[in-house]
């Protein structure tokens, strides 16, 4: 979410032109600019501007067109309906939960008997909303004074003020003992982008957890590249993705969550893997008739493992996360292919058999090798009214080109 790290909030939006930019934009005036920009196209934003400012004030112009921009970006991920009525700040849009991912949360703490959430680092108020629309009562808390402002007017907006309370602190500073749940988002980016090191997260992972374990239930929000090592064992940690893209990471806490296991689920369709410890390395062996292509979330999961066992297959590498068999596997968990050939990295070979099947379309995936894909499909002059997927990888150790399609 969008938060800074200032410690104490400051005492006057006249004093911050941005949030005296944000106030106008709540006017009628602003909410009929906005509503007049919502289909505006980007690229004549600078006749619309001046054809704006000849009935408006400059400034008010400026911030409509700023948020008429934000609200596009954020379609994609809070719908149209909600976005058009939401409002944004430029980190707020970026690093903002996708909704489909806070409304699985949500449920989850909703299906445990949750009614009360303090989310703690709420940013522009997406978490909180998708627990308000879960019938949960929400503290949602930032201590940005613009971000506190903007949160509050989205519960506003989508009608959901009676349900979330916003409050601009320090997340530090607040008392949860009077909620069923806790939830933490902690900003992961700092003024050189995005924060690896969990402890560098504001507040620090450590800090989080502590809220965390004091909490009867709660859910820490992560980075899906957490290094394990640094998930405690009170924590069940779930990787989540959505649409096939791993969208984030999740440590949950407290009864009717599994300590020490780990959990993918992928979203739209709500399938989740769970193993309650880490499965012995699976076998490697020879590339088989069919490959399988893990989704991201099993792979941060470290579960990987036990879809191996799961189709009784194996690995083409012991680094790599293939796995292959001789017979056909159908799971949600994993894309299937056929392999119809598998050749030594060669681009002169692979080219020539491409040629001789006429294949115009070529989709390309890759681990372990440092070929970019659209430099191959460029060196490839594809022609032709036939399709593959060509899998740049290694076999045993070996680089490896491997081609086939998709099953199904």
């Amino acid at each position: 979410m969008d938060r800074v790290n200032a410690t104490t909030p400051s005492a006057s939006s006249a004093d911050d032109p941005a949030r005296a930019a944000f106030a106008a934009l709540r006017t009628p005036e602003g909410g009929r600019l906005l509503a007049e920009l919502r289909d505006h196209d980007p690229a004549d934003e600078l006749a619309t501007a001046t054809r704006l400012r000849r009935t408006h004030p400059a400034e008010l112009v400026s911030a409509a067109l700023g948020q008429a921009r934000l609200r596009q970006r954020a379609v994609a991920k809070f719908g149209a309906e909600d976005a058009y009525r939401m409002y944004f700040t430029p980190n707020g849009v970026e690093q903002a939960t996708r909704t489909s991912v806070a409304e699985y949360r949500a449920a989850r703490l909703a299906a445990l008997g949750v009614r009360s959430v303090a989310d703690l680092c709420c940013g522009i108020g997406g978490d909180a909303l998708a627990l308000a629309r879960a019938g949960i009562a929400v503290l949602a808390v930032d201590r940005d004074p613009l971000t506190a402002e903007v949160a509050r007017a989205n519960a506003e907006a989508l009608g959901l003020g009676d349900l979330v309370e916003v409050r601009c602190a320090d997340v530090t500073e607040i008392d949860t003992s009077p909620y069923d749940a806790v939830f933490v988002d902690p900003a992961r980016r700092g003024g050189r982008g995005r924060i690896f090191d969990p402890e560098a997260y504001s507040p620090p992972l450590s800090w989080a957890t502590a809220a965390a374990l004091k909490a009867p239930r709660a859910a820490l929000k992560i980075a899906p590249g957490i290094p394990h090592e640094a998930i405690g064992p009170e924590a069940e940690a779930e990787w989540i993705s959505d649409g096939g893209d791993v969208k984030e990471a999740v440590l949950w806490y407290g009864e009717g969550f599994a300590a020490g296991a780990f959990r993918a689920t992928l979203l739209p369709a709500g399938a989740t893997l769970t193993a309650p410890a880490p499965l012995p390395a699976p076998p490697v062996g020879r590339v088989g008739r069919y490959l399988y292509e893990p989704d991201g979330a099993v792979i941060r999961a470290h579960l990987v493992a036990d879809l191996v066992e799961r189709c009784g297959g194996r690995l083409v590498d012991e680094t790599i996360a293939y796995i292959t068999s001789d017979v056909p596997y159908s799971s949600p968990y994993v894309s299937g292919y056929e392999i119809t050939d598998q050749l030594p990295f060669n681009m002169k070979k692979l080219k020539a058999l491409l040629r001789e099947r006429r294949i115009g379309v070529l989709t390309v995936k890759k681990r372990g090798s440092a070929v970019e894909p659209e430099e191959l499909r460029r060196r490839m002059k594809l022609s032709g009214p036939g399709s593959a997927t060509v899998f740049l990888t290694r076999v045993a150790g070996a680089p490896t080109m491997l081609i086939g399609h998709p099953l199904g």
